[in-house]
């Protein structure tokens, strides 16, 4: 037997069309021969709530072993598991290729599909994850949708804690009236002095948080692309489906992600390199979808064309030079490196991208801010995803910089929710990403 992590991390397809994908008696063999070796292990003890679940009760039953925990005990060990891949991906040394096989994110995925074809899954987070619609809708009412989701409207947010047990503390994103792609059909000339100049063009993936929530991420980050001398274009398709996969709905990311390789294609056929804009959907794109659709030939070219944008940028400056023009920031940043950027194999770009910016002070943040998307703002998880949080908040608030910034924009809104709850610290208004500052930086 050879000793783990010696060896880069592998994944296996998931064999959701196969029924003992969620066959109860297989599901849960399986789920007691991967439990008994993280009870033996105990490496991810701190890693999130889930571990910790796991080991109380265990600890706590009448023998101190697995075999005397209830199998319907395990829905708490499922329930806290957010699906960031750090426990796969950083600390558990049995992932495949080593023979125990551990894949605990993904063994929590099939327990989320067995409940959904059981028909236990929840109706309210299946509204939740219709980002599509629910950005379309929003965006038509835009300054009404936000006045209702502020966490000091204290006439709408009882409501939505009753009804869609959210958190009426939890900070959720904003939503414009004008998209990304709305505001992408005004052409940007790029820079023909750069020395990436007709050399590369990119299609910029939108996702839903970008096109909906958040569309300066991709204003800022066509005009970076754009001064380094890069064609921009954007598109969307639809949804990655992270959301979907995070209550175990394969089926609908097996549609979305053959629908949305499709609607990129031709744009990788005319030599476009394909930009997620959210590290999420980048893991999507990159990773998850071949494991689900794996034999789609236009999900596997996406997978093999997809770029996060942090990655895009340092691959620029390391291949034909950045163009000039990056001003100091003043007062520093710290950047915290989002858990599916991490997830990505890629190493800290985002902190690497900050650091071609001169004289200025970058400091890295690597941890979980415990948010996991929709997970983070529910009822009953927000005061956990808190706590998973606090050292990352801990972090930002003593490295003291002007600038907190996120690959991940929920992952934002959270850190600055938990710095609140730091006595004395000082907290930005916002939270932007990393490419914003590199804008910022550019004076464009």
């Amino acid at each position: 037997m050879r000793e783990g992590s010696l060896e880069a991390p592998i994944r296996h397809p998931l064999a959701w069309n196969d029924p003992d994908f969620v066959d109860d008696k297989k599901l849960d063999a399986e789920m007691r021969r991967q439990f008994d070796i993280c009870h033996t292990c105990r490496r991810c003890f701190n890693l999130c709530d889930s571990f910790p679940r796991l080991f109380d009760l265990i600890d706590q039953s009448k023998t101190g072993e697995l075999d005397a925990v209830p199998s319907e005990a395990f829905k708490p060990v499922v329930d806290a598991c957010t699906l960031c891949d750090m426990c796969f991906m950083t600390k558990c040394p049995y992932v495949p290729p080593h023979e125990f096989d551990m894949d605990i994110p993904h063994l929590f995925l099939r327990y989320r599909a067995a409940e959904l074809a059981d028909g236990d899954g929840s109706f309210i987070d299946k509204q939740i994850a219709e980002t599509d619609r629910n950005g379309k809708l929003a965006g038509l009412v835009a300054p009404l949708a936000n006045w209702a989701t502020d966490t000091r409207n204290g006439l709408t947010r009882p409501v939505m804690a009753k009804v869609a047990h959210i958190h009426p503390k939890a900070a959720l994103p904003k939503f414009h009236g004008k998209t990304l792609t709305a505001r992408a059909r005004t052409k940007i000339e790029p820079n023909k002095d750069a020395p990436a100049f007709g050399k590369r063009k990119a299609v910029l993936y939108a996702t839903c948080y970008g096109n909906y929530n958040n569309p300066e991420i991709g204003e800022a980050a066509r005009a970076v692309l754009a001064k380094n001398g890069v064609e921009t274009e954007v598109a969307y398709p639809g949804c990655c489906g992270m959301p979907m996969l995070e209550r175990g709905d394969i089926a609908r990311v097996a549609r979305n992600a053959a629908e949305v390789a499709a609607g990129l294609k031709p744009w990788i056929e005319k030599g476009y390199d394909v930009i997620a804009l959210v590290p999420s959907c980048a893991l999507m794109l990159k990773f998850e979808w071949p494991l689900i659709v794996n034999d789609n030939e236009d999900v596997k070219l996406l997978s093999r064309s997809a770029h996060d944008i942090a990655e895009y940028i340092v691959d620029i400056a390391k291949t034909e030079g950045l163009a000039p023009g990056l001003k100091p920031v003043e007062g520093g940043v710290a950047v915290h490196l989002a858990c599916h950027a991490r997830a990505q194999n890629l190493g800290p770009k985002a902190a690497e991208m900050l650091r071609l910016i001169p004289e200025t002070d970058v400091q890295v943040i690597e941890r979980c801010s415990g948010h996991g998307g929709s997970w983070g703002i529910k009822s009953e998880n927000f005061d956990v995803a808190l706590k998973v949080g606090r050292p990352v908040a801990r972090q930002a608030a003593e490295a003291k910089t002007r600038h907190v910034v996120s690959e991940c924009p929920l992952a934002g809104l959270h850190i600055l929710q938990g710095m609140e709850r730091i006595e004395g610290a000082a907290v930005p208004e916002t939270a932007p990403h990393p490419i914003q500052i590199i804008a910022r930086a550019y004076g464009v």
